[in-house]
C-alpha cells in the first residue's frame, strides 16, 4: 500500500490542505493519505489556543466525504514533541509493508536543515515537495542541505531526487490557493465569514464550539 502522510497544526485545516492531498494522492497513485495534527509542534508555538481533540475533530469533519483520506491522533497518543522522524518510525513499525510518501511545502523542505534529525527522514520514506506553479526555487539538488547532498543522484527526467536508501525527492507543482490558517483565525476573530475557505462541516464546528473568539466552547 502506498500511504501519504500530510502533517500540520490544523490550525484550522483549510481547503488548500485538502486539495494539496488530492493532487498528491493522484500524482503519486497513492491508496490513501493520512492526516497527523500535530500534538506538540516542535518548530513553531500553537496559536490560538485550540486544543488537540479540536483541531483532530475538525480534520475528521473535513475528509469524512473522502474514502482515501484518513486522521490519525497518533502524535497525540505518543506523547512529547511531534518530530516528524519518531512518527515515521512508528509508522513503518505498525506497518512494514507500506511505502509512505511525506508531503511538505517547499518552504518547509527549505528549512529541513533545522528539523530534528532531518538526515533520517530521506532514509523513511519519499519526499514530496508541493510548490507554487513557477516558484520551484532553482534546480532541486541545489536545494538540498550541504551535509547530505552527497547521498542524492538527480534524475531531470522524472523531477526527482534519488537517495542512496533507494527512496526519492518528488518535487510537484501544486494548484495555489492563498488560503491561511492565520488568516482564517483572524476571520473568525472579526466575525467575519470564512465561508469558501474551509469545508462547510468545518465552518459548523468552529461557530459550535466558538473557536478563535477567545473563548472556546468544550
Amino acid at each position: 500500500m502506498k500511504t501519504g502522510i500530510l502533517g500540520g497544526t490544523f490550525n484550522p485545516i483549510h481547503l488548500a490542505h485538502l486539495r494539496i492531498a488530492e493532487e498528491v494522492r493522484e500524482a503519486c497513485g497513492l491508496d490513501r493519505v493520512l492526516f497527523l495534527p500535530a500534538a506538540t509542534p516542535p518548530h513553531k508555538a500553537l496559536s490560538g489556543e485550540v486544543v488537540f481533540r479540536h483541531r483532530l475533530a475538525m480534520v475528521r469533519a473535513a475528509i469524512a466525504d473522502n474514502p482515501a483520506f484518513v486522521a490519525s491522533d497518533l502524535e497525540n497518543r505518543r506523547g512529547g514533541k511531534s518530530y516528524s522522524v519518531d512518527t515515521l518510525d512508528i509508522l513503518r513499525r505498525e506497518s512494514p509493508g507500506e511505502e509512505f510518501f511525506f508531503i511538505m511545502g517547499m518552504d518547509s523542505f527549505r528549512e529541513i536543515a533545522t528539523w530534528y534529525e532531518y538526515a533520517r527522514l530521506f532514509e523513511l520514506c519519499h519526499i514530496v515537495v508541493t510548490a507554487r506553479p513557477g516558484s520551484s526555487g532553482g534546480p532541486p539538488p541545489a536545494l538540498l542541505p550541504v551535509a547530505v547532498a552527497d547521498q542524492f543522484c538527480y534524475d531531470g527526467a522524472a523531477q526527482r531526487l534519488m537517495h542512496r536508501s533507494g527512496f526519492s525527492v518528488i518535487f510537484l507543482e501544486e494548484t495555489f490557493l492563498d488560503i491561511s490558517s492565520t488568516r482564517i483565525r483572524q476571520l473568525v476573530a472579526a466575525g467575519r465569514s470564512v465561508r469558501y475557505l474551509v469545508p462547510a462541516a468545518v465552518e459548523t464546528y468552529l461557530n459550535q464550539h466558538a473557536l478563535y473568539r477567545g473563548s472556546a466552547r468544550s
